[in-house]
């Protein structure tokens, strides 16, 4: 899945709670701490792809970052340590396990497939390529239907009498 759609999918289903911007974060998030912070070194260097680059040029660190980001583990570890000092913060950071969600069954074993229990077990499945319209189209046509859902919701309640 792309970067953009993880983090609306974040903020959409995990930033109603009055965290919209952290729950669009973490929605991200694993996606910024692997190929971000790739993005980042590759600008400091001058070096602007205007593609994907082969898989054998991308650094090894970057491989390490997307594991762990990208695993229930660390997600749920992490949450778990937030939630005993602040719950609400918690809550918007579940966009971070939900983007393992949308990713793991829409990355080939080709490129970057999810280790979602890294590093107890390196299990992966090799799903459909997330860049095939019958996999983009239904995450654009969802993420349609759920801001739709919200803006309804609000709209709802601002209306409200009581």
């Amino acid at each position: 899945m792309d970067t953009f759609s993880h983090a609306f999918w974040g903020r959409g289903l995990f930033g109603y709670r009055g965290h919209p911007w952290l729950a669009l974060f973490f929605g991200a998030a694993p996606d910024l701490f692997s190929f971000g912070i790739l993005i980042l070194v590759r600008l400091t260097t001058f070096q602007f792809p205007t593609e994907a680059p082969p898989i054998e040029t991308i650094p090894w660190w970057v491989f390490v970052n997307y594991d762990i980001s990208h695993s229930f583990v660390s997600a749920f570890t992490a949450i778990a340590i937030v939630s005993r000092f602040r719950k609400d913060l918690a809550f918007a950071m579940l966009g971070w396990p939900f983007h393992i969600v949308l990713d793991f069954p829409f990355h080939t074993r080709e490129f970057f497939p999810s280790k979602i229990f890294w590093p107890l077990w390196d299990f992966t499945v090799d799903g459909i390529s997330w860049g095939q319209p019958k996999v983009w189209l239904p995450n654009l046509a969802g993420l349609i239907l759920l801001y739709s859902y919200r803006r309804g919701l609000w709209t709802m309640r601002k209306n409200d009498p009581i």
